[in-house]
């Protein structure tokens, strides 16, 4: 599990590539196209290296415009949109062979003391009473599909518990479009506030997708469903280790016209709400 991590670190150590440019690289797991996360990670990590590390990141709003391909290394360029006396903004494009496959703009506060409330978080089991990916496997009591088995088994470095395994391993046609899920990073990093904001971008994409697919009954890996992230965007609030178990609640409010839309909360295990994440994705079912 250690590797996993630490695999997933040296993904997100982008080389530096000239003024405000670094190249990103992906893993070589079979993937066709690259995962969303990493990069939405690898572009908050290259707009992280241009500002003040006293300004932590509080919001990105990213877009995908092309899918990635693995085998290519992805170019991140930031332009330095604004360095204010409290915010600053960067903008990032991420190029392979050219042409963009994805856009970002990132906001950077430095910490004030100002009016604090939050929503409430859910009333859900611990993450230890929940069933891991083995244990999933094990007492799923329905088929799994070869692509979910595989997913289920590869060495990850986030670790999943969903709060309902049913609703997770095969939601039933009519399922409400929302659902509980406890993550974090398989073994312990540093204590740079910096490495759990890219960790948790990597993580936030991870199963949010699939939300709007509940109501009808499906998820990631049916074959019938084509998924692809349209946009992305986080909001962090307040300082949180990705280390240490977070809850991701995640609800759809709305689907429709080949697109689907997803929300998640994000709450430390003593109630602190600490960040927030929206995405549209792209839901179509194949013809036939």
């Amino acid at each position: 599990m250690a590797d996993a991590v630490t695999d997933l670190l040296r993904l997100l150590d982008i080389e530096p590539d000239g003024h405000d440019t670094f190249i990103g690289r992906s893993p070589e797991i079979g993937w066709k196209r690259v995962y969303g996360g990493q990069v939405v990670a690898q572009a908050v990590v290259a707009a992280e290296r241009t500002v003040d590390g006293t300004r932590p990141i509080h919001s990105l709003h990213g877009y995908f415009l092309r899918p990635g391909n693995p085998a290519e290394p992805i170019l991140y360029t930031v332009d330095r949109y604004r360095d204010g006396r409290s915010f600053t903004t960067r903008g990032v494009l991420a190029r392979q062979n050219g042409e963009i496959i994805f856009t970002m703009s990132a906001s950077f506060h430095r910490f004030e003391q100002g009016l604090d409330h939050q929503l409430p978080m859910p009333d859900v089991p611990p993450p230890e009473s929940l069933p891991a990916d083995e244990e999933l496997l094990r007492d799923a009591g329905r088929p799994i599909s070869l692509s979910m088995q595989n997913y289920l088994t590869r060495d990850r470095p986030i670790e999943i518990r969903p709060v309902d395994t049913d609703n997770y391993i095969r939601p039933p046609t009519g399922a409400a479009a929302r659902r509980d899920i406890w993550i974090k990073a398989k073994s312990p990093l540093s204590d740079v506030p910096a490495i759990h904001h890219s960790v948790f971008a990597y993580a936030s994409d991870l199963t949010i997708i699939e939300t709007a697919l509940l109501p009808h009954g499906r998820n990631l890996f049916d074959p019938d469903v084509m998924l692809a992230s349209l946009d992305h965007a986080i909001w962090y609030h307040r300082p949180f280790r990705a280390d240490e178990w977070l809850l991701y609640s995640q609800d759809s409010p709305a689907a429709g016209g080949g697109r689907g839309f997803n929300r998640g909360l994000v709450f430390t295990r003593s109630g602190e709400l600490v960040a927030s994440v929206t995405q549209e994705a792209m839901m179509r079912l194949k013809p036939g």
